[in-house]
């Protein structure tokens, strides 16, 4: 009997370490997904963080036949911020609705007469801004997920598969009749939308490949590879271009060489979380983008030095939008999936107001005059409020990402699947 005891004795000691190992395995992962958690979640501020005050823009002055929208977000620096005039103002009459079965997850583009359209079917449309009537379409690709741009009379456009299978491709088109003068396939797909300047275009790509391409021949100049997928569309400041990507990490190109100048984490991304998906606004020496471990972030747009974190509810692949407020200041704008649209003080980061939209923000905001516009992807409606308020002044029961463009006279509002031109009453 004491024999047998004696036998059993080593055999019940390594059963009682192999519980106390796992004891302390199961506390420490405890204790390390608190410490994520709470990290993840958390806001952070730097209240002396260098901040430039700037002018607010200015409408463009030139007759609204000529008048150009050109990229996604209005300007390079993506503020997504248009100066209208007091008179481009809620309520609005319909002057004409072009209706598709396509969903339209990304704004058009405008110039002169033309509005330029990519909806996710792949299919690009140049549209009569007057009655919207079809100019032209071309099949580009099977699958798009991106806003064109239009520069100098051409079409630029990134699809995300091509016809027949493979990667994506970027095509450059002649605005007026829609002919292909250049068109290169690129190895992954890509969901970003082309920036143009000085000739050359600029685009990122599910292989974490950004490429600045030949405007005028499609040749390739430089190309960058970030640690992760680039979706976004590159921003464009001091010459110098920002974008995110998917392994959580922000940094910042020469527009010239595509030397990387500074890169900076997302201080979040771990356990899969922390991707850059949100297009960045660079104004007032900073950086702003939407990060889906569900922060907003401003970083110094110099050194890549965080200045604030703001936490929402859930997951933000939202651009922000910025303006200068009357009233309440610098402000950054954009929704989240928890259901609320924020405005943020561009300094600081503190809440200045929120308004629940009642369902998951997806898409970007735009910035009309006073008036900020975006959709709620679960209710599929399209709001537009009040800059310094906050306060409802537009809705309408269609949208669902990204809404509004607008030529200075009309604001052309993009549907779930239709495009609507409003003009004031």
């Amino acid at each position: 009997m004491s024999d047998g005891f004696a036998r059993l004795l080593p055999r019940g000691r390594w059963l009682w370490v192999a519980i106390a190992a796992l004891v302390l395995l199961l506390a420490g992962a405890a204790l390390g997904a608190y410490f994520y958690e709470r990290n993840r979640t958390g806001s952070i501020y730097h209240p002396n963080a260098r901040f430039i005050p700037q002018p607010a823009p200015r409408l463009p002055a030139s007759v609204p036949d000529r008048f150009s929208w050109p990229l996604y977000g209005y300007t390079k620096n993506h503020t997504r911020f248009f100066p209208a005039g007091p008179a481009l103002h809620p309520p609005f009459r319909h002057v004409w609705v072009r209706s598709g079965r396509a969903l339209l997850e990304f704004p058009p583009v405008l110039e002169g007469e033309s509005i330029f359209q990519l909806s996710d079917n792949g299919v690009l449309s140049a549209i009569n801004k007057r009655n919207g009537h079809t100019f032209w379409s071309r099949q580009l690709g099977e699958l798009s997920a991106a806003c064109p741009a239009v520069v100098n009379g051409m079409v630029y456009a990134t699809v995300l598969a091509r016809r027949g299978g493979g990667g994506g491709r970027i095509v450059a088109l002649t605005a007026a009749h829609g002919a292909i003068r250049w068109s290169r396939d690129v190895s992954s797909r890509t969901e970003s939308s082309p920036l143009v300047d000085h000739g050359k275009v600029f685009f990122g790509s599910e292989s974490g490949k950004v490429y600045a391409l030949n405007a005028h021949n499609g040749n390739v100049l430089w190309t960058y590879q970030a640690p992760g997928a680039v979706k976004a569309s590159p921003s464009l400041s001091g010459g110098v271009l920002y974008f995110g990507d998917y392994s959580g990490n922000l940094q910042a190109v020469s527009e010239r060489t595509g030397r990387r100048l500074w890169i900076s984490g997302s201080e979040g991304a771990l356990l899969g979380s922390g991707n850059f998906y949100s297009s960045a606004a660079v104004v007032y020496g900073r950086v702003f983008l939407g990060n889906t471990d569900g922060r907003v972030y401003a970083y110094d747009a110099s050194t890549g030095k965080l200045d604030w974190a703001v936490q929402t509810g859930a997951y933000v692949y939202a651009s922000p939008a910025v303006t200068d407020a009357p009233g309440i200041g610098p402000t950054i704008y954009l929704g989240s999936y928890d259901g609320n649209f924020y405005a943020l003080n561009a300094r600081s980061g503190q809440i200045t107001w929120k308004f629940n939209a009642g369902g998951k923000i997806s898409g970007s905001a735009t910035i009309v005059g006073r008036t900020v516009y975006f959709a709620d992807l679960g209710q599929r409606r399209t709001y537009g409020l009040g800059v310094s308020t906050g306060r409802v002044v537009f809705e309408k029961h269609d949208g669902g990402f990204d809404p509004v463009i607008s030529d200075g006279q009309h604001i052309y509002l993009t549907g779930y699947t239709g495009l609507f031109a409003l003009a004031p009453r």
